[in-house]
């Protein structure tokens, strides 16, 4: 049995520790740019490094990929991870507890916001399409759709959700560098609270880099990452309103 005290990789063998590091480095290629790479391994805490391999990146750039044992472990008995607690439901599921619970159709608008281009991400979730087998949201026919696709500022964002009287707001960030999903979402909820509008919708962020944990840290409401399927966003949405309307009815 695993001692989930003191977990740690393994490659062959349960707990050998052996584990896989691939990075570049501003040298060019060479035993030099080999050796550099190995003494940064070691300085990770990762012990017997091989050098794999190392490839040429042009202008004196180097890629490295190591092999090594890594000395250190994790008691995963400690670890609490914030993550999303409302029950999953099928697309079926979802329509007729909206029906039921709610009794109306829900409003939900979706964008790339700031400099972000990349949809994909958002369309799995939103497109009548959907995504691995299961409808976007626009297939629901409990739930109206804005997907405002990509590059939308977060003001232009807001105004359609005003407009529209948006129940949700989806936001994908699949762009990460220098943190700019932070900024972008942090942004956002800064608009939101200095227009008194922040408690008007359920705030959902979702992309590479996003997590619940983080999502909350920033003001949202939640965040999904990899993996999300349009049901894990609907079941969400879907019983956060009725959560809400039930406490605006007390």
């Amino acid at each position: 049995m695993t001692d989930r005290t003191a977990v740690r990789p393994y490659g062959d063998t349960l707990n050998d520790g052996m584990i896989q590091v691939s990075f570049s480095l501003p040298l060019e290629a060479g035993p030099e740019a080999q050796e550099a790479a190995k003494r940064l391994a070691g300085e990770m805490g990762i012990q017997e490094v091989s050098a794999v391999s190392v490839h040429d990146m042009g202008e004196g750039f180097s890629f490295h990929i190591l092999y090594g044992k890594c000395k250190y472990s994790v008691d995963a008995t400690r670890i609490r991870v914030a993550k999303v607690e409302t029950k999953a439901m099928t697309y079926y599921e979802i329509n007729a507890f909206i029906k039921e619970r709610i009794g109306r159709r829900l409003n939900v608008v979706g964008a790339c916001t700031g400099s972000d281009a990349h949809t994909v991400g958002l369309d799995a979730i939103m497109n009548m399409k959907g995504y691995a087998g299961e409808y976007g949201l626009e297939r629901y026919p409990e739930i109206d759709t804005w997907n405002l696709g990509s590059q939308v500022p977060n003001e232009e964002l807001i105004r359609k959700a005003v407009e529209v009287d948006a129940d949700a707001i989806l936001v994908s960030q699949v762009v990460t560098q220098k943190e700019i999903h932070v900024r972008n979402l942090t942004q956002l909820v800064e608009l939101l609270e200095a227009e008194n509008l922040r408690d008007e919708f359920i705030l959902v962020a979702g992309g590479p880099r996003i997590s619940h944990e983080l999502a909350l840290e920033i003001g949202l409401d939640a965040g999904f990452g990899p993996g999300t399927l349009p049901p894990d966003v609907a079941s969400y949405v879907a019983q956060m309103v009725a959560d809400k309307a039930g406490k605006d009815a007390r």
